[in-house]
């Protein structure tokens, strides 16, 4: 290998270790919110392991008490003493959210494979998809959630092996609603990538003995799923964001939490600013733990994302 070639594949070995001046930070903020949010559900769940349940950790009190010593960061003192006295109510709130995000995407990725596959490679099934993706993504999704929880009065069908896994019933209707919803959009993410996979692929597949939908399931989904991966992730972080709508049916979530705290104590402008900052982590956490599973999955050379 020549001195320049070789120079230059050390400088490219050398930026692929080269770590970003923020990322310690970033990683040590997310250890410490998970960490938190772990330790706060345990202690809660267990009733009361570390402190009496719905009591924080660390005293409000004590953190006044620091502000008053310290006058110059009176303010910052006090704003965390505020947070502190209310995370432990929001941080249920944030366990329902996750389940609600977590499990429409899930559920709705199941659906939408199907949807995508038929509409680009079936004939009758292509426009049954076609309506599906077009129905669900041309209506609100709070009309979506009204018409199933008021209208079609969800609940009642509700089995009762499932009934009072939750606090309210009316988060599996929620799950419902985000699911066909979130199946819509994950389908036309997959069709555009199974679109970008060579036609020449699935050719290639029937040409040494596989079935069209052999070819499909085994040549053409593993490449065009990595290539949906980008706009899944976009789905998830709206997904995150979109179940504050659920707390218009009364699933008591992340957002109705904070309203039904601020109906009390009338601060509201604080609360929902504490409420941004929890949905904020959860968006850079699915954001981060995306990332991660694009570049694990990537084939090399081939997708993968630019540093």
């Amino acid at each position: 290998m020549s001195e320049p070639v070789a120079d230059a594949v050390r400088e490219g070995e050398t930026a692929t270790r080269t770590i970003p001046a923020g990322r310690p930070l970033v990683v040590l903020a997310g250890g410490l919110f998970w960490g938190w949010l772990l330790l706060r559900w345990l202690n809660d769940w267990l009733g009361g392991l570390f402190v009496p349940r719905g009591e924080p950790f660390v005293s409000p009190e004590a953190v006044e008490a620091l502000g008053a010593a310290v006058p110059a960061l009176r303010g910052l003192f006090d704003s965390t003493a505020f947070a502190v006295t209310y995370l432990p109510a929001l941080s249920a709130g944030v366990w329902l959210t996750i389940v609600l995000t977590a499990t429409s995407i899930a559920l709705g990725f199941v659906l939408a494979v199907p949807l995508s596959v038929a509409r680009v490679y079936g004939r009758w099934t292509s426009y049954l998809s076609l309506a599906y993706t077009e129905l669900l993504r041309g209506t609100p999704l709070l009309a979506q959630l009204f018409v199933i929880y008021y209208g079609l009065n969800f609940v009642q069908y509700v089995p009762p092996l499932l009934d009072g896994v939750f606090a309210n019933n009316a988060v599996w209707a929620a799950i419902v609603g985000f699911t066909l919803n979130s199946a819509a959009y994950q389908a036309e993410y997959i069709r555009s990538a199974l679109l970008s996979v060579e036609s020449g692929q699935l050719t290639a597949g029937r040409a040494i003995g596989l079935t069209k939908l052999q070819a499909i399931r085994y040549v053409v989904l593993p490449q065009g799923l990595r290539f949906a991966i980008p706009g899944w992730t976009n789905e998830l972080i709206y997904l995150i964001k979109y179940s504050s709508l659920a707390a218009f049916i009364t699933v008591p979530e992340l957002f109705q939490r904070t309203n039904a705290i601020a109906s009390d104590n009338f601060r509201y402008t604080a609360m929902f600013s504490l409420a941004a900052l929890l949905y904020l982590a959860l968006v850079i956490s699915a954001s981060r733990l995306m990332n991660a599973v694009e570049d694990r999955v990537a084939i090399p050379g081939l997708g993968a994302r630019g540093r």
